[in-house]
C-alpha cells in the first residue's frame, strides 16, 4: 500500500479485517465479498498472522449490519434520497445496499482514503467520493440539498471533538428538508482512557469525546427527534452467529461494568 494513512484513518484496515473474516463464517452476520477482495489487496496475508482469524471483531460488523439496516429502511421510505455516508473508509455500503437510480450517494473521508477507495473499489452511477475532512463544512456545498438526506456516521463520532460533532448535527439538520442521522458513540469513562488503548496508541490515535446518555444530543437541534438504539456488544446476532470462542468471550466482557454498552448504535430523525 503506498498511500500514506495516518491517526484515525489507520482504523479502517481492523474493521475491514473484521468484515473480511466474517464473510469466511458458514453463516456470515454482514456477508460483505467486498470486504474480503479488498482485505487481501491491502494486506495480502492479514490472515496468516497470529491471530489471524480471529473472531474478536465481529462486533465491529454489528455495528455495519445495524446502520445496514437502519440504511434500508430509510430508503425505502425516501427512494430520492441523498445519502452522507461519512468517514466511510474502505466499507462498501454502497454495494451492498444497491440503492436504485434516484438516490445520490456521497461517501467522504481524508483524500488519502479517497484515493484507496479509488483503486479498490468499483465506481456506480450517481455515486460521489469526496475527499475532505468532515470538519471541513465547504463539503456540504457539494451535495443537493433540496430531497430528504441520510447521514451515517459510522465509526466516526469519537474521534472528533464534541463542538464539531455538534456542529456537524446541526449543519445536516439546517441543511435539508428532513431525514436521518445515524451514529456511534462511547461512553465518557472510554473517551478518557482511549489514550492508552493499546488498539488505538497502536495507530497513533484516541477518543476525543463521549457521551453517557447519546439520546441527549437531541437537544442540540429543535428539529432533531431521538429514534432509538441497537445492540451491539450483547446483539443476538453477535451470540447466534460468532464462534462458539468468540461467543463465550462477548459473554464474559457483557459481565464487566460498563462493557455492555460501551458502544452505542443510535438513530435521529428531523
Amino acid at each position: 500500500m503506498d498511500t500514506e494513512l495516518v491517526g484515525a484513518q489507520k482504523t479502517l484496515s481492523p474493521v475491514l479485517r473484521a468484515k473480511a473474516l466474517d464473510n469466511r463464517l458458514p453463516d456470515p452476520i454482514l456477508g460483505d465479498t467486498y470486504a474480503e477482495q479488498v482485505m487481501r489487496r491491502l494486506d495480502h496475508g492479514y490472515d496468516t498472522r497470529r491471530f489471524g482469524t480471529s473472531q474478536l471483531g465481529l462486533a465491529a460488523v454489528v455495528r455495519s449490519k445495524a446502520h445496514d439496516d437502519w440504511a434500508r429502511e430509510f430508503l425505502a421510505e425516501h427512494p430520492d434520497a441523498v445519502v452522507l455516508h461519512l468517514g466511510c473508509g474502505l466499507d462498501a455500503r454502497v454495494h451492498r445496499l444497491d440503492p436504485p437510480a434516484t438516490v445520490d450517494w456521497y461517501d467522504l473521508d481524508y483524500p488519502a482514503v479517497i484515493e484507496l477507495r479509488r483503486r479498490f473499489l468499483p465506481a456506480r452511477d450517481h455515486y460521489t467520493m469526496i475527499g475532505s475532512s468532515v470538519t471541513d463544512p465547504a463539503w456540504l456545498e457539494r451535495v443537493p440539498r433540496d430531497r430528504p438526506a441520510l447521514m451515517i456516521a459510522e465509526g466516526l463520532v469519537p474521534y472528533l471533538t464534541e463542538p464539531d460533532v455538534r456542529r456537524l448535527l446541526t449543519s445536516v439538520a439546517d441543511a435539508f428538508p428532513s431525514g436521518q442521522i445515524q451514529l456511534d458513540t462511547v461512553p465518557v469513562w472510554a473517551w478518557r482512557v482511549s489514550k492508552w488503548d493499546p488498539t488505538l496508541r497502536r495507530y497513533g490515535t484516541r477518543f476525543h469525546c463521549g457521551f453517557d446518555d447519546p439520546a441527549a444530543l437531541a437537544a442540540w437541534h429543535p428539529r432533531l427527534r431521538y429514534v432509538g438504539e441497537a445492540p451491539m456488544f450483547d446483539s443476538p446476532l453477535l451470540i447466534a452467529k460468532a464462534p462458539a470462542g468468540t461467543r463465550r468471550m462477548y459473554r464474559i466482557m457483557n459481565l464487566l461494568p460498563g462493557m455492555k454498552r460501551s458502544s452505542r448504535i443510535v438513530r435521529f430523525r428531523f
